[in-house]
């Protein structure tokens, strides 16, 4: 499938509110609202829509600090890492998991009631994984551009 204007105008307003209403979605992008509806499910359909969710407030929820965990392992092989990935999905502090190509193996973004919980969760669980050589914790001091919406 194939995107056009619309189709763009249609993504950039449900990230900014994946919960609009269809009238509300259809007059926004010029469409009268049957036509809009069908648009949305024929992206969905597509794919170009991957799933829709709320954006919490860590710092409400007492998860208010971000790390972020540069992870060496010991081997690059197939079973290495595919026993790091399947630990790594078990724990919900882990937001979000890169393998990497550069100097380390894998980024964390890791997210913890302050730095004591961190350090708990990484000496229990991370630094216990099997095949994890090596962690190395970054502290970001401030956040200065944090967004979901790409770019269209």
């Amino acid at each position: 499938m194939k995107i056009d204007a619309i189709d763009r105008r249609i993504l950039a307003a449900l990230q900014r509110d994946g919960r609009i209403q269809n009238n509300d979605l259809a007059r926004e992008v010029g469409l009268s609202p049957s036509p809009c509806l069908r648009r949305v499910r024929l992206l969905e359909e597509a794919g170009y829509i991957d799933r829709y969710v709320a954006v919490l407030n860590p710092a409400k929820l007492g998860m208010g600090m971000t790390l972020f965990a540069r992870i060496w392992l010991t081997k690059q092989d197939e079973d290495t890492i595919e026993h790091f990935v399947a630990e790594v999905r078990k724990h919900p502090q882990v937001v979000e998991c890169y393998l990497m190509l550069g100097d380390c193996d894998a980024l964390l973004r890791i997210v913890a009631a302050d730095i004591d919980a961190y350090r708990r969760f990484q000496s229990t669980y991370l630094s216990r994984i099997r095949g994890v050589q090596n962690v190395k914790t970054d502290v970001p001091s401030q956040t200065v551009k944090e967004g979901f919406e790409l770019p269209l």
